[in-house]
């Protein structure tokens, strides 16, 4: 049993996230400020052993890291000596060092325009927050790709997503606001959502703001018919000012919910880039985490999204799912290769709060770190093999082994939409249930959250407030609108 003491002006936040890469919450105490420390501690100040329990009851602790005298001013002092005392003691070597944030992409880049070059930056990311050398690479080769490919968002534009917040059955790993869908339900709910696009698309075209990009996702936008998405579609092409529109994705997800119609209704109302989800190409794996299909309707689903002539196929795969190796892994993403996926977004199994995952093993991502880390390593060598790049990159709580989610793109078709809401520096108008806003406001660099409501059912009855709160926070002097 671990205890740890900390100064109490840390950052308290990215400290309890770097411990619990190393340590089960349930191996450690932790405190701020001066905690008691036992006397039987031995050790140098920094981190040293107790005896545990004796006959008196003293100390449960086997080792004592305490940091709470450490006056060191700079902000990441702590964080390394917590790292070089967590490491030692576990003789784990994590690959991303100190950081902990969501968007390491974005550090990378900033440290890069103030180190000046590509040597000076790659020495700051692995001396000074310890990030492996491959890792910190990866960082610097996505970001600059990012610029080369993409640049600044233009001025007055925003990205939209639109939320369709049902799916056919809830995976056992997912904590998304997504619902069982029930036609009557989804009627309600597009009715609603119809009229928050009305509503928003007004606000926008009288300040002269245009979408770069949409992106139609949730849950399953594919559990609309075809007469839904298509109504869906093209109301969103008559509502806004698409003539500058560079991308319009639809996350079409579940295979089991794709037929030749809706791809033919999202080719139609201008979509080029469509999401196939397969997760996994094996069948016994998609029945453990609940999905309602085969790996045949994934092979479908793709066949059918080519005749019809998608431009760009995303497939999502999981690293680190129950019962599979690195080889169940490796034929997963060789298959979705050999279907011609434009893109493939490779995640690490995450242990949600709300998922039912955590119901079974809230430790299961603690178990498949190795498994994990080898999935990833292969996955990267066969992905590069066969001309894919990294394109974007970001962290979650509670990953297997503290590792990461990349997207891969090949013929230079990374997602603007992708990279755009992973690198803050354009705002997001978020509609339907569960969407989250963001107004940027790029004279202070910072970002205002707008959130709509989860529940769709409460969002229905409040979608007046809803339109109000983007009318009088999204849309304010001083925002990229």
């Amino acid at each position: 049993m671990y205890k740890i003491i900390l100064r109490e002006d840390v950052n308290k936040y990215g400290c309890e996230e770097l411990i619990k890469i190393f340590l089960r919450p349930d191996l450690y105490d932790l405190f701020y400020a001066q905690a008691e420390v036992p006397d039987d501690f031995c050790g140098d100040g920094a981190f040293g052993m107790a005896a545990g329990f004796d006959e008196c009851g003293h100390s449960k602790y086997d080792v004592i890291i305490n940091l709470s005298g450490d006056s060191s001013t700079e902000k990441n002092s702590v964080k390394r000596k917590l790292y070089a005392a967590l490491s030692e003691l576990t003789g784990n070597k994590h690959e991303w060092g100190i950081l902990t944030g969501v968007r390491p992409v974005k550090l990378a880049g900033n440290i890069l325009k103030e180190a000046g070059s590509y040597e000076d930056a790659l020495a700051e990311l692995t001396c000074c927050y310890f990030v492996s050398k491959e890792k910190a690479e990866t960082l610097l080769d996505i970001y600059m790709y990012q610029q080369e490919k993409l640049g600044k968002p233009p001025a007055k534009s925003v990205g939209i997503y639109i939320g369709i917040p049902f799916c056919p059955t809830r995976c056992l790993y997912c904590a998304f606001a997504s619902n069982e869908a029930k036609p009557g339900e989804i009627e309600r709910y597009l009715t609603a959502l119809h009229k928050e696009i009305d509503g928003v698309a007004k606000m926008m075209r009288e300040k002269g703001i245009y979408p770069e990009s949409v992106y139609i996702g949730g849950g399953t936008p594919t559990t609309l018919t075809a007469e839904q998405l298509d109504f869906l579609m093209s109301h969103v092409n008559e509502a806004f000012d698409i003539s500058r529109l560079k991308e319009f994705t639809v996350e079409a997800g579940r295979p089991d919910t794709i037929d030749k119609e809706k791809l033919r209704v999202i080719k139609k109302n201008g979509a080029r880039r469509i999401s196939i989800n397969p997760q996994s190409m094996k069948d016994k794996t998609l029945e453990i985490i609940g999905r309602s299909h085969k790996a045949d309707d994934i092979r479908r689903a793709f066949n059918e999204a080519k005749e019809v002539g998608t431009e760009c196929i995303n497939a999502d795969v999981i690293a680190g799912l129950q019962g599979e190796d690195e080889q169940d892994f490796v034929r997963t993403l060789s298959e979705i290769i050999e279907m011609g996926a434009e893109n493939i977004t490779v995640h690490t199994l995450s242990v949600k709060r709300a998922s039912k995952l955590v119901e079974l093993d809230k430790d299961f991502h603690y178990k498949q770190a190795e498994t994990v880390r080898k999935q990833l390593a292969a996955g990267r060598k066969l992905l590069a093999e066969h001309g894919y790049r990294p394109y974007y990159l970001y962290r979650q709580k509670n990953m297997a082994g503290g590792l990461e989610n990349t997207g891969y793109c090949k013929d230079d078709t990374p997602s603007i939409y992708n990279v755009r809401i992973m690198e803050d520096s354009q705002t997001i108008v978020a509609l339907g249930a569960g969407g989250i806003s963001k107004a940027y406001y790029p004279e202070e660099n910072r970002l205002e959250r707008v959130a709509n409501v989860t529940n769709y059912e409460i969002y229905i009855e409040r979608l007046e407030e809803m339109l109000k709160r983007k009318e009088e926070n999204l849309f304010r002097e001083g925002s990229t609108c």
